[in-house]
């Protein structure tokens, strides 16, 4: 029996059985192997994920940091983020007003490795997905698409997860805050489309 699996892993099972003997008396030989091919080839999207991840990461960090000194967008708070995190690992996931997330220690450190971990979190989907149903390169235009898209998680889960409301509707900077998601999410993407396209 063989079972192939689409570009990333090709599975093939070999089942042999040969009977002797006589009187329905057998010598049974069983014979299973498993031949994974193509692992590599996932690695390779995986690592290719992993790289416009942390350049898509990277460029939202810069850029939101450079229009955020213009007092144009909202400066990303890597410490909230940490907080946040702290609190979704002790399973509270929802917060009635940012001033419950208390200071922790180390939150500058969770906070970076939250936002780079969701960013590389997001980028893995799309390379593999990519090859699982289009196949080929990942498209550079698509991935700017798709960071746009990831905005959808930052309106939905993450604002009211800091006690912010849905799209950030609550927040004290008005409509500047979803604006400035947006902006990021477009930033994200932008290096997202240059790490596919160089990797």
């Amino acid at each position: 029996m063989s079972v192939k699996w689409p570009k990333c892993i090709n599975v093939s099972i070999n089942l042999v059985c040969s009977f002797r003997g006589e009187h329905r008396r057998a010598d049974q030989t069983w014979q299973f192997g498993i031949t994974c091919e193509g692992i590599g080839g996932a690695m390779d999207l995986v690592v290719t994920g992993v790289v416009a991840g942390v350049l898509g990461t990277l460029v939202m960090d810069s850029l939101n940091l450079l229009f955020a000194r213009t007092g144009m967008l909202s400066k990303i708070e890597v410490g909230m983020i940490g907080r946040m995190a702290v609190g979704w690992a002790h399973g509270r996931l929802r917060y009635g007003h940012p001033s419950e997330m208390e200071q922790v220690a180390n939150e500058m450190l969770y906070g970076y490795v939250t936002h780079y971990t969701i960013g590389v979190g997001l980028a893995i989907p799309y390379v593999l997905g990519w090859d699982l149903l289009v196949g080929g390169p990942a498209s550079p235009v698509w991935a700017l698409a798709y960071g746009v898209a990831t905005t959808v998680a930052s309106y939905f889960f993450v604002f009211p997860s800091m006690g912010l409301g849905v799209i950030g509707r609550r927040s004290p900077e008005g409509i500047k805050a979803p604006l400035s998601s947006l902006a990021n999410h477009i930033f994200y993407g932008v290096g997202l489309a240059v790490g596919v396209a160089l990797v």
